[in-house]
C-alpha cells in the first residue's frame, strides 16, 4: 500500500491516469447503455439472465505459449459462455519469456483488450496499476463478482491491494510460498542418500561430493540456472533480486542491506566452494534455464512448492521426484500476487469481464474447459474427480492452470490424493504470515536510485550468488557499487513507507 503523504504526487498522477483512461474505456459502454442492461440481467440469486445482454466480445492475453487445439477449444467455451452471459472469448497466447515486454507494449497502444495475465513476476501487477493500466475493481466485484469473494480466502484480496483498491483477481490456488530442495530419486536410491535432515544449503555437501565422485562429469549434482538465490528468512519489497530485505521474526521491523548480513556471506561462501568442487555448471552465471527435468541428468535443483507438488513434478518428468523443505510456508505480499488476471483500463465491457472471471472461479465446466480442453479428446474422464490426459492434451493443449482462476474447480489426475484441495486450504490457514504482508513500496520517489541498483544486481547477483566470483575479493566491490547507485537512499525511502503504512494499519 502507497503511504499517503509521501506519495501525494505519484498519487495524484495515478489517479489522473486512471480517470483519463477509464473514460477511455467507459465511452462506449456509455453510448451502448450496456452497464445498465448487466446490472438488470443479474437475478436475485447471483445468477446471470443470459436473454437480457447483448452479445460482446471479449479479448483475453494469456501468459504461456500458444496451443495448437486452442481454436476448437475455444469454440466449446464460447458456445458456453453465449449462454451463461452472452458473451464469446477470444484467447490470446504469448510465450512466458516475451510475455512482460508484449504486454507493456499493447498497453502503451492503448488496445483495448479486455482481460489479461498479470502478477508479482510477470506484466508486473503493482508498477501497472500505479500507472493506471488496470481498472479499479472494487465496484465491479461487488456487483458481478460475489462468487468470487465467496471462493477466495479473503488475504488474497486484501493482500493485493493499492491505496485500497483491488486491481486484479487472484487465482485461488496456495497463498502461502515455500521453497522446497527437489532431489531425482534415482540417485537418491542408488547411493542411499539420506534427505532426512537435509534443510540447508550446507546440508546437501555430502550428497553433492557423493555425486561428483561417482557419477559421469555430464550428471549435475547441484542443477541451478544464474537466477538462482541461497534461502533467507526475509521479505524482499524489491523482489529478491535486489538485496534489500526484512527479516520475517523481526523485532525492529527495519529494512537491511542483505550484502552485509552474515547469513548471506555464510551462503556466499558454500557457493563458492560448491563451485570450486564442480557441484554446480561451470557457465552457471550465464545459464537462463536449465534443462535437467527433461534430461534427468541431475541430483538436486530448488523449486517452490504446493501441497502434493511431488506427485505432478514425477508425472511430467517421467521419473520419481521427492523434496525437502527448506523452510515452513510464509505469506508474502507477492505470494497473494503470485497470478492475478486483471481487467483493462481500455475494456469497453468490464461488466461482462467480471462476470467471465466470476465463472472462473465458480463454475465447473468452464474452469476444467479452459485448463484442460475436450472431454473425448484431450482428457478421458473417470470415476469420482478423476481424469486421464490423452495424448492430445500433452501435445496440443497443455495450458498453464495456476493461471487461469479458481484451481480448487479443477479436476484431479489418477494417483493424485482426493484430499489435493483440502490440503491446499490446510497449507494457506497454517502458513506463517510475513511482517510486510499487504505493503506495496511505490518506488516513484527514489525511481533513479531503483534503475541504478537494478543494473547494479545484474552486474553482480548472478555471478556472486551462484559462487561464479570469489565473494571475499568481489562482495566489498558489489557493496561500494550499490552505494554508489544509492542503496541506502533507497532502503531510507522503503523504511519511511513501510512505518507509515504500519501505523495505518495499527500494527
Amino acid at each position: 500500500m502507497f503511504k499517503k503523504k509521501a506519495s501525494i504526487l505519484s498519487l495524484a498522477l495515478v489517479l489522473l491516469l486512471t480517470v483519463v483512461l477509464s473514460a477511455c474505456g467507459g465511452k462506449e459502454g456509455a453510448k451502448s447503455g450496456e452497464p445498465a442492461k448487466e446490472e438488470a440481467a443479474i437475478q436475485s440469486d447471483g445468477t446471470v439472465d443470459a436473454s437480457k445482454l447483448d452479445p460482446v466480445k471479449l479479448k483475453m492475453y494469456m501468459i504461456g505459449p500458444n496451443q495448437k487445439d486452442l481454436p476448437k477449444v475455444q469454440e466449446e467455451i464460447n458456445k458456453y459462455l453465449t449462454e451463461k452471459i452472452n458473451a464469446t472469448i477470444e484467447i490470446n497466447m504469448i510465450d512466458w519469456g516475451d510475455y512482460s515486454q508484449r504486454m507493456q507494449v499493447i498497453t502503451s497502444s492503448g488496445e483495448n483488450y479486455d482481460i489479461a495475465f498479470t502478477s508479482s513476476w510477470a506484466f508486473d501487477y503493482l508498477p501497472n496499476a500505479a500507472k493506471g493500466a488496470f481498472k479499479p475493481l472494487n465496484d465491479l466485484l461487488d456487483q458481478y463478482g460475489q462468487g468470487i469473494k465467496e471462493a477466495l480466502d479473503p488475504r488474497f484480496l486484501e493482500g493485493t491491494k493499492v491505496n485500497g483498491v483491488n486491481y486484479g483477481i487472484p487465482a485461488n490456488k496456495e497463498l502461502a510460498q515455500q521453497f522446497v530442495w527437489r532431489f531425482n530419486k534415482k540417485y537418491l536410491d542408488k547411493y542411499n542418500l539420506d534427505i532426512s535432515n537435509v534443510t540447508t544449503l550446507e546440508d546437501l555437501e555430502p550428497l553433492l561430493k557423493t555425486i561428483k565422485e561417482n557419477e559421469p562429469a555430464d550428471i549435475t549434482p547441484l542443477a541451478v540456472p544464474k537466477s538462482f538465490k541461497p534461502y533467507l528468512p526475509v521479505d524482499f519489497p524489491l523482489g529478491d533480486e535486489i538485496p534489500i530485505g526484512m527479516y520475517l521474526d523481526t523485532k525492529d521491523f527495519k529494512f537491511v542491506n542483505l550484502l552485509d548480513t552474515p547469513e548471506l556471506k555464510s551462503a556466499l561462501a558454500t557457493m563458492r566452494k560448491y563451485y570450486k568442487a564442480g557441484y554446480v555448471r561451470e557457465d552457471v552465471a550465464t545459464l537462463d534455464g536449465i534443462d535437467n527435468i527433461k534430461t534427468g541428468k541431475w541430483l538436486v535443483d530448488r523449486e517452490i512448492t504446493q501441497p502434493y507438488a511431488e506427485l505432478g513434478w514425477s508425472r511430467n518428468a517421467g521419473y520419481d521426484i521427492v523434496t525437502r523443505p527448506m523452510h515452513d510456508p510464509v505469506i508474502y505480499t507477492s505470494s497473494a500476487a503470485g497470478s492475478m488476471m486483471a481487467i483493462s483500463s481500455y475494456s469497453k465491457n468490464p461488466e461482462r469481464a467480471m462476470m467471465f472471471l466470476n465463472l472462473l472461479n465458480t463454475d465447473e465446466k468452464l474452469r476444467n474447459m479452459i485448463q484442460y480442453g475436450l472431454e473425448g479428446t484431450h482428457y478421458k474422464k473417470l470415476e469420482g474427480p478423476y481424469i486421464e490426459d490423452m495424448p492430445a492434451m500433452q501435445e496440443n493443449y497443455a495450458m498453464p492452470g495456476f493461471a487461469l482462476g479458481n484451481m480448487f474447480l479443477t479436476y484431479l489426475h489418477e494417483g493424485e490424493p482426493e484430499d489435493k484441495w483440502e490440503a491446499f486450504e490446510k497449507f494457506n490457514s497454517s502458513a506463517l504470515v510475513a511482517p510486510t504482508f499487504g505493503f506495496n513500496f511505490d518506488t516513484a520517489p527514489v525511481k533513479t536510485e531503483v534503475a541504478a541498483v537494478t543494473n547494479v544486481a545484474k552486474e553482480f547477483i548472478p555471478a556472486l550468488y551462484t559462487g561464479s566470483i570469489d565473494p571475499d575479493e568481489y562482495l566489498p566491490k558489489a557493496k561500494q557499487k550499490f552505494q554508489d547507485a544509492g542503496i541506502d537512499k533507497v532502503i531510507a525511502e522503503a523504511q519511511k513507507q513501510f512505518d507509515e503504512w504500519k501505523a495505518a494499519q495499527n500494527k
